[in-house]
């Protein structure tokens, strides 16, 4: 046998026969050197009996149900795709979160409540003028996001309607904090009761525009003080805002929009933790959200653990190129995160951001971020493909909403993985080969299986 490749097996426990329908599977590709861009392979492959040991797939066992993977909607991507011509963003939304065959099927999105760091400027929806305040938001009105971030929306729920968004801010009006700036500072407590209700404003005045809300963080990354605009919250302040006020607002409003907390790093689980072992908070909290620029993946499994009957969600990680990477060097993003996280019960995987110019913009002047290449970049209706669009897409095309993740077990270190049973019960095995070298494994269903070869760097989605 070649010395250069890897052989593991992957086999099914479920059943012994598989149905005449099922006899071959369908190879999905992606390889760095970009020969091969999410492209259905022409060679199916055949099933044949087979008691080969090594990784098994159990479709018996059964974990989280799956929301979606996809993007942030920053306010910049919405601003970019709404300088495009109308026929060039119709047949873009198409692409992305259609069900066709060109289609990539992107089935969940973050909003940004306000500016986030990857806008041109920062607002809130009640920003006042200095020394001023506005303690009955008489002044609240969604009119900044009128001119992209709603009428993208609605565009994408014409061709999506169940999509399902979260919603996150980066930060409350200045006047409602202790430093009266938009970066950094905390809430004061006094206007706790406010923001609560400026929240309710927000859900329903985009309920009003047709846009469900379907989750929200309280604060995107409330440990980090750097973005402009950003804001601390303690664990103990989050667990105070969603129990003792934001969470009998939503209640008190006929609002079911679900609470997600922490919405930052993978390197304090026990913000999660803590802020679930108060009553009051876990009341109103479906679930803990993480990010992965500090810590380990890991970390949402020692959640789920302290925590088994709330939800765990990946809300945000950048993916863009390394700057000596060469090609498409997708294998360890796509091990990382499409399958690293829903092996830790994630019930989503979203990237940071959607778009973005080829200058890495729009972003704010001061605290924005310079390094953030879109999921595509767009340069009016020229579209360039990154890397976190195929790292996204890779998942999204073949596993939609309500699939739900079973057991796949065995040696993962060179070939990372992750299986899913679909809601027409289509098995979705995603491959990652982390190697340098070409890797050829069996994988199956029923005691059949298949052999595949995955060249290195390669990361490739089987159907069957």
């Amino acid at each position: 046998m070649n010395p250069a490749r890897i052989v593991f097996a992957v086999l099914s426990l479920s059943a012994f026969a598989l149905p005449a329908a099922a006899q071959q599977a369908t190879v999905w590709l992606t390889t760095p050197d970009r020969t091969s861009l999410l492209a259905e392979q022409p060679q199916r492959l055949a099933f044949a009996k087979s008691k080969a040991p090594g990784i098994l797939v159990d479709d018996k066992t059964k974990f989280q149900t799956m929301d979606g993977f996809g993007y942030a909607l920053t306010g910049g991507s919405a601003q970019l795709m709404m300088k495009m011509s109308p026929a060039a963003r119709t047949a873009l939304i198409q692409e992305l979160f259609g069900n066709g065959p060109a289609d990539v099927g992107t089935s969940y999105l973050r909003v940004t409540v306000g500016a986030s760091d990857m806008n041109d400027h920062v607002y809130t929806y009640d920003d006042m003028p200095d020394g001023e305040t506005d303690p009955d938001l008489k002044h609240f009105s969604l009119a900044p996001d009128e001119a992209d971030v709603i009428p993208v929306l609605k565009e994408i729920l014409k061709v999506t309607p169940k999509i399902k968004i979260l919603a996150s801010p980066w930060t409350a009006p200045s006047w409602m904090k202790d430093n009266n700036n938009a970066k950094g500072g905390s809430l004061k407590h006094e206007y706790y009761g406010a923001y609560a209700t400026y929240w309710v404003k927000y859900l329903l005045g985009m309920q009003a525009a047709g846009i469900p809300i379907d989750a929200l963080t309280p604060q995107n990354e409330p440990e980090n003080p750097k973005n402009t605009p950003s804001m601390v919250v303690t664990s103990e302040q989050e667990a105070d805002f969603i129990g003792n006020y934001l969470g009998p607002a939503l209640e008190k409003a006929g609002l079911h929009t679900k609470i997600i907390s922490f919405d930052h790093n993978c390197d304090n689980p026990n913000y999660s933790i803590d802020l679930l072992k108060n009553p009051a908070a876990a009341k109103y909290t479906n679930g803990s959200g993480y990010h992965l620029y500090r810590g380990e993946i890991t970390a949402m499994t020692t959640t789920h653990n302290a925590f088994p009957n709330k939800n765990l969600y990946f809300t945000e990680q950048m993916v863009i190129a390394r700057k000596n990477d060469t090609g498409l060097q997708l294998a360890k993003p796509v091990a990382r995160l499409i399958i690293g996280a829903p092996q830790n019960w994630s019930r989503n995987v979203l990237l940071w951001n959607l778009a973005a110019d080829p200058q890495n913009g729009p972003h704010t002047a001061s605290g924005g971020c310079p390094i953030c290449t879109g999921a595509i970049t767009l340069d009016g209706d020229k579209i360039t493909r990154n890397i976190a669009f195929y790292t996204a897409s890779q998942a999204s095309k073949f596993v939609p909403p309500g699939s739900v993740r079973i057991a796949s077990t065995g040696p993962a270190d060179a070939l990372p993985h992750v299986a899913f049973l679909t809601p027409k019960k289509k098995h979705v095995l995603i491959v990652s080969n982390t190697t340098d070298q070409v890797s050829t494994f069996v994988f199956g269903a029923k005691g059949k299986s298949a052999t595949a070869t995955l060249p290195a760097g390669a990361v490739a989605t089987y159907v069957w």
